[in-house]
């Protein structure tokens, strides 16, 4: 069986680290270098439900997309919530790797496994990487449907391809307009609506859309369609494309690493109570 530092070589030349943002943590948390290798549990979120479900299976690592540490500590007292995840990975010899903004970016990365959960024919990046001389890198991607449909059936297409979430999928625009062209970015993506824009697609799906970057955006001359998804639903599908990436390393390389792919939910939000319209607002009598 290969050792944790092996696998870290084979992860990090997926997802170079040094492509992360600046800003970013990513890389092993915790785990022995020497220690040998056999199960991997991947996820979205590094919190205590995937901690407890990684010594339920018996898994000695843990690859996640969002950093458990992104900011920093001065402790891993096990009071905390993030101490008590470090605690129980330690006391059972697990291994925890995160790969966030360097898989993002990479190709194939986070938004190449949300457009392939969509169904959807990619033809390039939103922001490319300027680094890479194929033009395959970069943030986002910009997709294109085999065949046109209107925005109410996109929507229903992403509440019925991705995980399911309390939140739904939203839409601001027109229900009816014909969508063909589409931007996608797994994640936060209300930061490059100029791309989008530039872009001149029909629609883009992202997540943690915000009030006032919306609004804006549909006030504009040529107003942009927007599809907003739970975050950790559209950054999900990449756990299933990263396990398939190592599956097949592991057996270019005789390794016989079992990898799996957690279906615990652990986006925040846990429940939706649909709007009722008050009197006022209906136009009846106060």
């Amino acid at each position: 069986m290969p050792r944790l530092s092996e696998v870290i070589a084979a992860l990090d030349a997926l997802w170079p680290p040094s492509r992360a943002e600046q800003w970013d943590a990513v890389g092993t948390v915790c785990g022995d270098p020497d220690a040998e290798i056999t199960r991997v549990l991947f996820a979205v979120d590094p919190v205590q439900e995937i901690a407890d479900e990684a010594v339920e299976l018996g898994a000695d690592l843990i690859i996640t997309h969002h950093p458990l540490y992104l900011r920093g500590t001065t402790t891993v007292e096990a009071g905390t919530f993030k101490g008590r995840v470090v605690h129980t990975l330690i006391k059972n010899d697990i291994a925890l790797h995160v790969a966030h903004t360097n898989a993002d970016t990479a190709s194939p990365g986070v938004s190449d496994a949300l457009a392939g959960a969509l169904d959807l024919r990619i033809t390039g990046p939103l922001v490319p990487d300027p680094s890479d001389p194929e033009g395959r890198r970069g943030l986002g991607r910009i997709c294109e449907l085999d065949h046109p449909e209107t925005l109410r059936e996109f929507a229903a297409r992403a509440a019925a391809w991705l995980p399911p979430t309390a939140q739904g999928i939203r839409v601001a625009g027109d229900p009816d307009m014909p969508v063909r062209r589409v931007a996608v970015s797994g994640g936060s993506g209300d930061s490059l609506f100029e791309q989008v824009r530039a872009a001149g697609v029909d629609v883009f799906l992202t997540a943690d859309l915000r009030h006032h970057p919306v609004s804006e955006a549909r006030e504009q001359s040529r107003p942009l369609a927007l599809v907003d998804a739970a975050h950790w639903a559209t950054e999900w599908p990449w756990c299933e494309q990263a396990a398939a990436q190592l599956d097949a390393i592991s057996e270019r390389h005789g390794w016989g690493l079992r990898t799996h792919v957690s279906r615990t939910v652990t986006d925040p939000w846990t429940a939706h109570a649909p709007s009722v319209t008050p009197p006022s607002i209906s136009g009846a009598p106060n």
